[in-house]
């Protein structure tokens, strides 16, 4: 008979030591040896969007440790429409729309590991945070697509605690969480 208990103990033990490299990666390396800015895709993205939110995400790309690129800033309703009908989005009233002041209020950030597009929600708590301290410079609250519940720049809490707070709250009340982590809105 094989016993599957210490391979899985082994397995367990290998996981979380590749868990503590890639923390530790993501926390020292990007932090002490990058610099990023935006690609002039990104700043055309970034056209017809709210004038402080543009100015919290070039802020935002100078305090990550995360690259990041826009992907979506101002969307048509004709696309919106197609995201709502996939689940993809869970409004037809998006704040990526053009708003009543002329704006959209809303911007998809899209994480990179080298030149790789990254969907490792770590990546994306790393970007919220520094989404969260350039929106208090400027001085705009924000909501965060991975915790909608709570502004991203009013809690004391980290981008992650934020989220997995916004999961258990919807868990007990018996709803499955959205979780869009590449979504930052203005709060309005």
């Amino acid at each position: 008979m094989i016993n599957f208990g210490s391979f899985n103990n082994k397995w367990d033990k290998h996981v979380e030591r590749k868990k503590i490299n890639r923390d530790w990666d993501i926390k020292n390396f990007r932090r002490n040896s990058m610099a990023f800015k935006l690609s002039q895709r990104s700043l055309d993205r970034l056209d017809g969007v709210h004038p402080q939110l543009v100015e919290v995400v070039k802020k935002a790309i100078e305090y990550t440790d995360v690259d990041f690129g826009v992907i979506y800033g101002v969307r048509d309703l004709e696309t919106q429409k197609k995201l709502y009908e996939s689940g993809k989005s869970q409004t037809m009233a998006s704040k990526h729309l053009i708003q009543e002041d002329g704006y959209a209020h809303a911007v998809d950030l899209m994480a990179y590991d080298g030149s790789n597009p990254s969907w490792d929600i770590v990546d994306y708590d790393n970007i919220a945070d520094a989404m969260r301290k350039a929106g208090k410079e400027v001085g705009v609250d924000l909501v965060w697509g991975a915790a909608w519940h709570k502004l991203l720049t009013m809690s004391p809490d980290s981008a992650e605690d934020l989220m997995n707070d916004y999961i258990d709250t919807r868990r007990k009340e018996n709803r499955r969480p959205f979780i869009d982590g590449p979504h930052f809105q203005l709060h309005t």
